[in-house]
């Protein structure tokens, strides 16, 4: 008994360090040193310090096109991507990481430098791109896609319109290309590379004329993936004003993605986790502040997982919840298991019944020849008989073969049976005379 007490004690502890080890989720991110990567890195570090249920592994990948291939391939559970790009067919939002704005521009003033090439005037609006050489900046072909959506709404031919891109360390040589009309960035309004190419660029081409998407509202309604926003005054520099006035545009949201067959319980255990940490990530990494919500109350592109879509309307179930059907099933099936064992039981013990039945009934007739017992030793043999018959019932008993029902009426017989002895003894003992003027056991005595 006490190795048996230790092999299930030592049971019960692997299973209780089993369960209450936290969970670890793979993160796919990219690529090293983005502002992306160090929100995630300090994600991972808040979740080790303050998490006891949930922890993150970074992967570092050379950008989100890799990192969602990644979460497609099942090599990592969580990615980083932004909303417009190729997604895997599964892939749903776990958080927005933030919201990044398209910001288009053109130069006011000619270069600075001598260049046999310079622009062929300035641009007003994006009408005015027909025949003209835009700049991306960021290689990405999402951004060059953007673009093209962009010309589309605004009735301008994509192919009509030159472009060229930049990586995000070539500000410098941007800003010096004196053949470019038009600029386009695409993060969030406080993106240290858009500041930066909006200052390289004034500083080189003068200051900077802000195109407006005036067809925002028109691309958000037939690309889901796109909101129309507009664009703060002053938000890129504050004397002067850049831009002078509120501007319109279109934004699209940055990602944090996992696969639709992610649990509901993990997914929700993460989104909570997140955004109980989220102070202490911002204090760590500035770009923590733009973590938000995903909106569950419109049709989104990519859809929002159910886990972190039950917490955030307050629909999440419970252990009660989720398992209360198998609670009742299984009480059920236990009710029915239990059933059938009785009857089952009943049905092998019918023999053990059927001798109880059948002893009854001896007793019952060894009660009506008691009234013609002629002597005491009559009495005797009758009451021997009746002791065996007992020691065969309460065998049966011990054995199962009878219910406590049928010990009971077992019983009562035993008892008019104990009367009728006494009653016969006592006419013995009267003598012949006696017990003929004697009317015999009335049914108040055998009571």
């Amino acid at each position: 008994m006490l190795a048996l007490g230790f092999v299930v004690f030592g049971a019960a502890a692997a299973a209780l360090f089993y369960v209450v080890q936290p969970e670890t989720l793979r993160i796919a991110v990219g690529p090293a040193g983005s502002d992306d990567q160090q929100v995630v890195q300090a994600m991972a570090e808040a979740f080790g310090d303050e998490s006891r249920t949930m922890r993150l592994s970074p992967i570092t990948t050379e950008g989100a096109a890799e990192s969602l291939a990644l979460l497609d391939a099942g090599k990592a559970d969580l990615a980083i991507g932004r909303g417009d790009l190729d997604m895997p067919a599964d892939a749903q939002t776990l958080a927005v990481l933030r919201k990044d704005y398209v910001v288009l521009w053109s130069p006011t003033g000619g270069s600075r430098k001598n260049s046999k090439k310079k622009a062929t005037g300035n641009v007003g609006e994006i009408a005015d791109l027909v025949r003209r050489k835009v700049a991306i900046i960021g290689r990405t072909g999402a951004n060059l896609e953007l673009l093209r959506i962009i010309l589309v709404a605004s009735g301008v031919e994509p192919d009509k319109v030159t472009t060229i891109q930049f990586r995000t360390d070539e500000i410098e040589k941007l800003a010096q290309d004196a053949t470019i009309d038009a600029y386009l960035a695409v993060g969030p309004l406080d993106s240290r590379i858009t500041v930066a190419a909006i200052a390289a660029t004034s500083r080189s081409r003068g200051a900077p004329k802000f195109l407006p998407v005036e067809t925002s509202e028109a691309i958000a309604l037939k690309h889901a993936r796109y909101e129309a926003e507009e664009i703060p005054g002053s938000v890129f520099n504050a004397n002067p004003a850049w831009p002078e006035d509120k501007i319109d545009t279109i934004s699209v949201n940055h990602l944090i993605l996992a696969r639709k067959e992610l649990s509901e319980a993990k997914a929700a255990a993460f989104y909570r986790q997140l955004f109980a940490v989220r102070d202490t990530i911002t204090q760590r990494v500035a770009g923590a502040a733009h973590i938000t919500k995903p909106e569950t109350e419109k049709e989104a592109e990519p859809s929002v997982h159910r886990g972190a879509a039950a917490v955030i309307n307050g629909t999440e179930r419970t252990f009660l919840d989720k398992y209360s059907d198998y609670f009742w099933f299984a009480l059920l099936l236990l009710s029915g298991i239990g059933s059938a064992a009785a009857w089952l039981r009943r049905y092998l013990n019918r023999d053990g019944r059927d001798d109880t039945t059948s002893h009854r009934n001896r007793i019952l007739a060894v009660v009506s020849e008691l009234r013609d017992a002629g002597s005491e030793q009559d009495l005797l043999t009758s009451q021997r008989e009746v002791d065996a018959i007992i020691g065969e019932t309460l065998k049966c008993y011990d054995d199962g073969a009878i219910e406590q029902d049928d010990l009971a009426a077992f019983g009562l017989v035993l008892e008019l049976f104990d009367h009728a002895v006494a009653e016969r003894r006592a006419a013995l003992q009267r003598g012949p005379a006696d017990e003929a003027k004697s009317p015999g056991p009335t049914l108040a005595s055998r009571r």
